[in-house]
């Protein structure tokens, strides 16, 4: 089959959280014998940040920069795609392509709309009646989430989806894996994330109180945003870290931290892709403490939860080198075992064959 995405970028993972997301599930989709032509804007400076220097050799990548290009490459897409896929968050013109990809369903391509933020985008419309993707949901032949679970499955069916599938983030052996480590780490604690305001509370919370809680502990963040922010003495700021260095980092920290945003909390059933990154690096995680991570990892086994500062510092503490090992290692075989982009894209294969279960809406 040949698939057509329009999301945020293939090639650029700044101020772009999805980009690893997008590569591991189309290079597994590639693999499978599918081609796969994605499209992206060029806005945010992300074509001037890329971290893939070249485009990959699993997708044919086109960037548009005017509503003329977008349409003809929308034109493009239906004429020779089997699926058209809208990603959410593109970040330019989400709503005019939402309602040109929903109404054109009904044709030789299918439809799809694949939400890598479901707990905002249902939070959003449940607060705004007018809100236009409204209507197109029942228009798509899919919806496809990358987080939530049953809530959100339950949640867009209510909303008149006709089928509705997670297909989580996981791991790329080929991109995540245990680098040479050298000596001791030179972290205790690392967090890596750009600064959004629905996560900033939280980081306030078991990122920096959590370092100011340990003051002899040696803590490091990565990301955007951050810069003007105030950090405790014990506080390394990182900036920006492209998703080549991700491993050499995750494996620098003794314990890397997972914080998830409030939505993403209050729905459960969302683990972040860096957690799957972070797993294939063989790191020890603590973890926000959110519903259905058992699904995912085995708390205390294959990952730390902790439910406050407290509870970071207190793993900060009592985690020796040793026991970092065996949890970041058990996190890693469950990882392989179980949450590999191969197995998403078995999962999204045998939806993008299973024939229409309902005539689409004209």
């Amino acid at each position: 089959m040949h698939l057509t995405f329009f999301g945020s970028s293939l090639v650029s993972s700044y101020w772009n959280g999805a980009a690893t997301y997008y590569r591991g599930l189309i290079r597994a989709l590639h693999g499978l014998g599918h081609t796969v032509t994605f499209c992206e804007p060029d806005a945010y400076g992300r074509q001037q940040n890329r971290d893939l220097a070249e485009d990959p050799e699993y997708a044919r990548v086109v960037v548009y920069r005017t509503a003329e290009e977008r349409d003809a490459l929308l034109d493009e897409a239906f004429a020779a795609s089997d699926w058209v896929v809208k990603c959410s968050g593109v970040g330019v013109w989400d709503a005019e392509l939402e309602a040109a990809v929903a109404g054109r369903s009904g044709g030789a391509a299918r439809t799809a709309f694949l939400d890598v933020d479901a707990p905002a985008t249902l939070g959003r419309i449940a607060a705004d009646a007018a809100d236009p993707f409204i209507a197109c949901i029942p228009r798509f032949d899919h919806v496809l989430t990358y987080g939530g679970g049953p809530p959100v499955v339950a949640a867009y069916e209510r909303w008149g989806a006709r089928a509705c599938t997670p297909v989580y983030n996981a791991l790329d052996p080929e991109e995540h894996r245990p680098p040479e480590r050298a000596g001791e780490p030179r972290w205790d604690l690392l967090f890596m994330g750009n600064r959004l305001p629905d996560r900033e509370a939280r980081v306030d919370e078991f990122f920096f109180r959590a370092a100011t809680l340990c003051p002899e502990a040696r803590f490091a963040l990565g990301g955007e945003g951050w810069g003007d922010r105030s950090m405790p003495a014990n506080v390394e700021y990182l900036g920006h870290v492209p998703t080549g260095r991700h491993n050499e980092v995750n494996a620098a920290a003794r314990l890397v931290l997972n914080v998830h945003r409030e939505s993403m909390v209050a729905n459960g059933w969302s683990p972040a892709t860096r957690m799957f990154e972070a797993a294939g690096a063989a790191a020890c995680q603590v973890t926000d403490a959110w519903e259905g991570i058992e699904e995912f990892f085995a708390p205390g086994e294959e990952i730390l939860v902790a439910r406050d500062a407290e509870e970071v510092a207190a793993w900060v503490r009592a985690v020796d080198d040793a026991r970092a090992r065996r949890v970041g290692e058990a996190g890693r075989r469950r990882a392989l075992r179980d949450h590999t982009y191969g197995q998403r894209a078995r999962l999204l294969d045998t939806v993008l064959r299973a024939p229409a279960a309902v005539e689409s809406v004209a």
